[in-house]
């Protein structure tokens, strides 16, 4: 009816289906690719977050024997550090000394082991100088006194510094992980204070409160984990939160009972106190711990000696409790 009309645009219907013909990897779709076509009825998608969405997450496996070595090591440690206590006197302080003296090479060995501090041979050595130091002038020193083992603590950790600090290749480690030596330090140096409090005269007494409170939490604790591990804490650390929480009441419990057989100022409301204190941060510690060699594991590092990341959980739980014991002794008893 119309007459047609020549066709001058290069970019007509005809010339558009040949540039499709040229570009055969681009999808085809609707009329002349105005509409993309979905592939087996799936739409495409480049976002890298819908594929970690469907990553399963590790579930670490609760081990009841393991549990069960680590609740017997915690009743063991609580055992001698409170016994030790109430058998020494003005003249027979040596004996609980060298007992402690043993905990803090042990709990050396441990933490080093585990943290990998850099010129470990070094740290070691001076962590174990620094502890045999403290240890002479908790027994020596006239009148005792906590700020002599304050400076002995840091002079420690300075000196692990200049040692980390001669090689080249420790170096660079050594400034990213001096928060991890003050904690080695700081830790084989708390059990000093226990040979301290024995020379008070509250001190016998809050000592065994506070290690019966800590290592009746732990030993509960752990038990519990060995047939109840759950509500799981997280799926990579082989904790529940069942025995945490019972531990630490039952520890609060037995602190109590203690506090109230024992004599002035104690009471049973002091002792629960006491016990409440030691249990939750003898807990605290061992779960830190736990987080800390998940954290270990999803980055890749390569696991250490078994028995050295077992023992560091209660050997750093009593190295607190000695320090809470002291604070307790001096800042609400007295």
């Amino acid at each position: 009816m119309f007459p047609s009309m020549p066709q001058d645009d290069p970019w007509d219907a005809e010339a558009s289906q040949q540039v499709a013909r040229m570009n055969p990897g681009r999808p085809k779709a609707g009329f002349y690719g105005a509409v993309p076509e979905e592939e087996d009825g799936h739409p495409a998608s480049d976002d890298p977050e819908d594929e970690e969405e469907f990553e399963e997450i590790e579930v670490v496996p609760v081990r009841p024997k393991l549990s069960i070595a680590i609740a017997g090591f915690s009743a063991l440690l609580a055992i001698a550090v409170a016994v030790g206590a109430q058998t020494t006197g003005p003249g027979a302080r040596l004996s609980y000394a060298i007992v402690l003296f043993g905990v803090q090479l042990l709990a050396l060995l441990a933490w080093t082991m585990a943290l990998h501090p850099p010129a470990a041979g070094a740290t070691a050595a001076l962590v174990a100088v620094t502890a045999l130091v403290a240890d002479y002038l908790a027994v020596t020193g006239t009148p005792p006194k906590f700020l002599p083992l304050v400076w002995v603590a840091l002079g420690g950790f300075v000196a692990v510094l200049i040692g980390q600090v001669i090689r080249a290749d420790d170096r660079h480690r050594a400034k990213d992980v001096w928060r991890t030596t003050l904690l080695i330090v700081l830790g084989a140096a708390a059990y000093a204070i226990l040979l301290l409090l024995t020379r008070q005269p509250l001190g016998a007494q809050a000592i065994l409160v506070c290690c019966t409170g800590a290592g009746v939490a732990l030993l509960v604790a752990r038990l519990t984990d060995a047939v109840f591990p759950k509500p799981r804490i997280a799926a990579q650390v082989p904790r529940g939160a069942a025995g945490i929480v019972l531990g630490a009441m039952l520890g609060t419990l037995v602190s109590a009972m203690l506090g109230s057989y024992l004599v002035l100022p104690f009471t049973p409301a002091k002792g629960a106190v006491l016990g409440l204190v030691a249990a939750v941060a003898a807990n605290l510690v061992d779960l830190a711990v736990n987080f800390g060699e998940a954290g270990r594991r999803l980055a890749g590092q390569a696991p250490t000696f078994w028995l050295a990341r077992h023992m560091q959980g209660p050997l750093g739980g009593f190295a607190l409790t000695a320090a809470a014991a002291y604070a307790l002794t001096h800042w609400y008893l007295t």
